[in-house]
């Protein structure tokens, strides 16, 4: 049979239009082992035309999609014919298993991995997403994403690190190292429809020295954390007042500024006082019932028409970024107004302060949602530790007015 032509298709469409019959198109010869195939069927206002990969394995027929006419041109399908289909078929493999086979580029392994964050839950996909688009438009986006040298790399974060940036550089780093690491594994992946295959063959951050890390260990004693508490009820400049009030439900409750931040109607339970999150950094559920003052804070706001309790000044769509709040407290301990902290430090004072209120530090743990590594907590108990919880946090209510009693006598004094 000879090679199909535009003129020939053309002439087909017109030819089922008139009759109203399905016809099929083969391009050049091909019976016994397979050929690509255009299809023409009628529809009630037009006729379509499918692109089809055709393969007669163990005497059955079976077709396959490439794409519509004339979006993909006869050209255009005769190449994706021979790069996706024609060596599968040669081989005696089923077209079924057939993918895209072009090597993905580095824009479309950041995209992917970023997807793959976004399916998983993962809050920090805006994070890695904005990190990796400028990467990918450093190192070049329309680049083999298998091309890429590990000096190149060390070159992209250089720059950020000498500007004394050097958190970010080591998030960057861990952003690229770890969308390369998904890429390899993807590769072989039965779980994953990315429609790239990649072929990379080493990650080329991986030999790439990480930042030193620093374990804080800074913590707010009684009279500090008054100080802040009290400040952050009357600030002394105009603040967001989403700001103040998120800040203050860290230090009730100890929890994680991800979680406070991010804070939605439909997880604050006002009936039982309980903050509810379905799903939460170590990907596991946690609820925590919240000491009185923090109830009467978290019951006083009006969650806004998106449900956020502490919406972003800029977009109320979204909530507060924990950098934001970050930036916030920053700001303000260089003023001198309060103490040096940062959110971290108020999850370390929570965990200390509540020790002293008298808390075990087994119901610490639970209510903080520490990863618990011992095989009975991760495989066998299922308990939820809720009344142990409640009566941890009543101790640490109570403990907290205590403490803002005791300063606002000092203060009257």
């Amino acid at each position: 049979m000879p090679s199909l032509t535009n003129g020939a298709i053309r002439r087909a469409i017109q030819q089922v239009e008139k009759t109203g019959k399905q016809a099929s198109l083969a391009d050049g010869e091909g019976r016994g082992t397979g050929r690509l195939v255009l299809v023409l069927k009628t529809m009630p206002t037009r006729v379509t035309a499918e692109w089809m990969a055709q393969q007669w394995r163990d005497g059955k027929r079976t077709k396959k999609k490439i794409g519509s006419y004339p979006s993909i041109s006869l050209a255009e399908a005769r190449e994706l014919y021979q790069r996706d289909f024609a060596n599968l078929i040669q081989k005696g493999r089923s077209i079924k298993i057939a993918m895209d086979t072009r090597p993905g580029t580095v824009g479309d392994l950041f995209e992917a991995y970023v997807e793959n964050l976004k399916d998983n839950g993962k809050s920090s996909w805006k994070e890695a997403e904005k990190g990796l688009n400028t990467v990918a438009d450093t190192l070049g986006r329309n680049r083999l994403a298998r091309e890429i040298e590990p000096d190149e790399v060390a070159n992209v974060i250089r720059p950020i690190y000498e500007r004394g940036a050097r958190a970010m550089a080591d998030h960057v780093r861990s952003y690229i190292r770890s969308a390369y690491s998904w890429g390899m594994k993807s590769e072989h992946d039965y779980r994953n429809t990315s429609p790239r295959r990649f072929r990379l063959t080493y990650n080329p951050a991986a030999g790439i020295p990480t930042e030193p890390k620093t374990v804080g260990t800074r913590w707010l004693d009684e009279d500090e954390f008054v100080r802040l508490y009290r400040w952050l009820e009357c600030p002394d400049v105009p603040v967001h007042p989403p700001y103040t009030r998120a800040a203050r439900i860290l230090m009730l409750t100890g929890q994680r500024v991800e979680e406070i931040v991010r804070l939605h109607v439909d997880q604050w339970d006002a009936d039982e006082a309980i903050i509810d999150w379905s799903k939460t950094k170590n990907s596991r559920p946690h609820a925590i019932p919240v000491p009185a003052l923090a109830a009467e804070l978290i019951d006083s706001i009006k969650p806004n028409e998106h449900g956020w309790f502490f919406p972003s000044a800029k977009d109320p769509s979204v909530p507060v970024s924990h950098n934001t709040l970050y930036s916030f407290i920053w700001r303000q301990r260089h003023r001198g107004v309060i103490p040096v902290v940062t959110n971290r430090d108020l999850r370390r004072t929570w965990k200390t302060l509540a020790g002293k209120a008298g808390i075990p530090k087994e119901i610490r743990d639970r209510i903080q949602n520490h990863a618990l590594h011992d095989v009975s907590s991760k495989n066998y108990d299922r308990w939820n530790y809720m009344p142990e919880k409640r009566a941890g946090m009543k101790k640490w209510g109570k403990f907290v007015t205590g403490l803002l009693s005791k300063g606002q006598n000092r203060k009257a004094a």
